[in-house]
């Protein structure tokens, strides 16, 4: 993807040197701002809990964050992006010919609301959610989908090349890329579910689940979310990788955003209903591929 030289960038050992601005450090943000700071941009950060991360400066209020060239937000949920930029309405005070990148995984709805919002202050806005969980994101390794105005996806291309291994183009409306990534998050959901039957259907006829799910990944399914989560099945146990209740949060915004869609998706109200019950289980800081245990009888 070419980079496109903003107003303050500079040029550094033959690179478009950014001024980014990072809003959120979670799990995910952490190592996304880490990575930046790597590969040479200048980062600021921002976080309502506070923390550090080397080579980074943290500010004190989010309107530092977007006096650069570019702001990423990775926060957990619609209303914390709400809360955090529009109840004060900081985007009004952004730096002019600033690129606001969201990250953070939101409804296709609140995608349009913040798209006329930006329109109306004129500040440039680019979806770009991402898959892969944060020892993805520590290894900049990233996959990014990201939807928006071409010009400004040119101008933080040197950005999401920093933090990602690939950057899939979703389109010129922003609400696409989040209905990827929400689809995306439901398939995951769907291979945990699918696994984990299969291996209660085999372990019921005396095989072992590790040699069977070593078949699948060895013929049928090998990609990543089967490698990763038949692992959790194999061994069962379920540390958070990625959080049950984040899960649950995009299963409800997966089936909010399917209220578009003319037939029926009966797998999604399944693994929404799996996830509710894990949540309400009380394990809801659990690995959401713990949905597994109630197929395997293992709750």
């Amino acid at each position: 993807m070419p980079a496109r030289p903003s107003v303050a960038s500079q040029r550094v050992e033959g690179v478009t040197q950014l001024d980014v601005g990072i809003i959120g450090l979670g799990a995910m943000g952490r190592e996304i701002a880490r990575n930046l700071a790597t590969a040479g941009h200048k980062v600021v950060a921002w976080n309502r809990s506070g923390g550090e991360v080397e080579s980074v400066r943290m500010v004190d209020t989010p309107l530092q964050a977007l006096q650069g060239d570019m702001a990423l937000t990775m926060l957990s949920e619609d209303a914390a992006v709400r809360s955090v930029l529009m109840a004060d309405d900081l985007l009004a005070q952004a730096r002019p010919g600033l690129v606001h990148v969201v990250a953070s995984t939101i409804s296709v709805a609140f995608s349009h609301e913040l798209a006329n919002y930006h329109r109306a202050r004129d500040i440039a806005f680019v979806a770009a959610p991402v898959l892969g969980r944060p020892d993805v994101a520590a290894r900049a390794e990233l996959n990014i989908l990201v939807a928006g105005a071409p010009a400004a996806i040119d101008a933080v291309g040197p950005a999401l090349q920093a933090i990602g291994k690939r950057i899939w183009d979703m389109g010129e409306d922003p609400h696409m890329a989040y209905a990827a990534k929400l689809a995306c998050n439901m398939m995951i959901t769907f291979a945990i579910e699918a696994m984990a039957e299969a291996v209660a259907l085999t372990e019921a006829h005396g095989l072992p689940r590790e040699r069977f799910l070593e078949l699948i990944l060895g013929t049928l399914f090998g990609s990543r979310p089967y490698q990763t989560y038949s692992a959790n099945i194999i061994s069962n146990e379920y540390r958070p990788g990625f959080k049950a209740s984040l899960g649950l949060k995009d299963l409800r915004l997966a089936r909010e955003a399917a209220g578009d869609v003319s037939g029926n998706l009966p797998m999604l109200d399944i693994v929404h209903a799996r996830m509710q019950d894990l949540v309400d289980a009380g394990c809801g800081e659990q690995d959401w591929s713990a949905i597994a245990r109630t197929a395997l009888g293992e709750t």
